[in-house]
């Protein structure tokens, strides 16, 4: 299963539905054919298409599945792992790899579904490929080099174009729609068949409904992060856009009575050094991305907290409340002025002179008290804080 941002399915449970989806994905591919040699080579013979349909249409479902979950907030992609692109080796095994599917007349998840249901030709593939690991595995040390040549790390196509996920999105199910119109000219010539490959029945007018509609849909899920930064560039929606102002000398109370204010926690939208430098007891370094991400934003969901966002100015720290509220988490306050403002009225602050009345004298009483206690606690408190650790790693695995 995906890394969903909220646990709807715990870790152990995720073994369950794993093995669920497995069997049923497996029961899929042999209602499809996929057991049967004949119909899998028939790719490289021209006489079927079928895997080119199957595998070309999950594919593409499951980009745009994975866009929407993304798009609204119940995927962590960067939890989501992307084999990493050794180029040579990609080649190499793929030649590989096709040259064993057109002989044996399987790949390696076909052959465990044709020999579930007592293929003897699949048992013996897969006896094959067995031995095939083992030559690799204990052949290591000479294939070493070819295996990790020309490491590109985790590109991906989107990025390596200089496209937008959507457009990128868009051009695959053209492109997935015109292969299949393509393989239906080509399946029709090889086995004579004099029919055209496209027909205005209701089978075809519904195939073509369903690939229009999931072209259409890849521009209907933007990439959240950068519709939320849109957003919040907007003048109008950070002057109307209600989130509560924490006032600073409350602020300050807050931090130096900790024990009467145990409700109360700190988002530090700063910069790693300025943390560093200098941290509020109870706070987390927090990034953008930390708010679309599954453990960090644990934090934020906790229902005894209340949520203080700081960044260097207000606007920043708005910001990024803004953010969050519209990702759904709840009782999101700002500090008024930002760190900054903090730092002049607080840390540096400099006692009115002369103070006449009883609020500028109480006002230098407590400024003055809490300029002294505060780096105090933050000394005391800086190895309980720090940066959000990501706790969780991304799964490894995948064809």
């Amino acid at each position: 299963m995906g890394p969903l941002v909220p646990d709807i399915i715990s870790n152990n449970l995720n073994f369950i539905v794993a093995l669920v989806i497995g069997i049923l994905f497996g029961m899929i591919l042999e209602q499809a054919g996929f057991s049967t040699s004949k119909k899998l080579v028939g790719l490289f013979y021209g006489y079927d298409f079928t895997v080119l349909r199957v595998f070309f249409t999950a594919g593409i479902v499951a980009m745009i599945g994975v866009m929407g979950l993304e798009h609204f907030g119940l995927l962590d992609i960067n939890l989501v792992y992307i084999n990493p692109t050794f180029l040579w080796s990609a080649i190499v095994g793929g030649a590989v790899m096709g040259i064993g599917f057109v002989i044996g007349g399987f790949c390696p998840g076909t052959s465990v579904c044709a020999a579930a249901i007592g293929k003897i030709d699949a048992m013996i593939f897969i006896g094959g490929a067995f031995l095939g690991v083992l030559v690799f595995a204990e052949g290591y040390p000479l294939f070493e080099t070819l295996y990790k040549s020309a490491n590109w790390g985790s590109p991906t196509f989107y990025e390596t174009l200089s496209v937008s996920k959507n457009l990128f999105a868009f051009i695959m199910v053209v492109f997935a729609l015109t292969g299949f119109f393509i393989a239906s000219i080509v399946e029709n010539r090889v086995n004579g068949i004099k029919k055209p490959p496209i027909r205005l029945t209701p089978y075809y007018v519904g195939i073509a409904a369903i690939g229009i509609l999931l072209a259409v849909s890849a521009f209907i899920f933007p990439d959240r992060k950068t519709t939320l930064i849109q957003m919040t560039e907007k003048t109008e929606v950070l002057d109307e856009y209600p989130i509560e102002v924490m006032a600073i000398d409350q602020f300050a109370m807050c931090v130096m009575r900790m024990d009467e204010c145990n409700k109360f926690q700190i988002f530090d939208f700063r910069t790693a050094e300025d943390f560093a430098k200098f941290s509020f007891p109870r706070s987390y370094l927090f990034t953008f991305d930390n708010l679309f991400e599954k453990e960090p934003t644990k934090l934020l969901t906790i229902k005894s907290r209340i949520n203080v966002f700081i960044a260097d100015d207000e606007l920043t720290a708005k910001k990024m409340a803004i953010v969050a509220s519209e990702l759904g988490y709840k009782r999101i306050k700002i500090l008024q002025n930002g760190f900054s403002g903090f730092k002049e009225m607080v840390l540096n602050f400099e006692p009115i002179e002369p103070a006449t009345t009883i609020d500028e004298k109480n006002t230098n009483r407590f400024r003055l008290k809490a300029k002294k206690v505060i780096p105090i606690l933050a000394d005391q408190f800086k190895s309980k804080t720090g940066p959000v650790q990501k706790k969780q790693k991304r799964v490894i695995g995948g064809c």
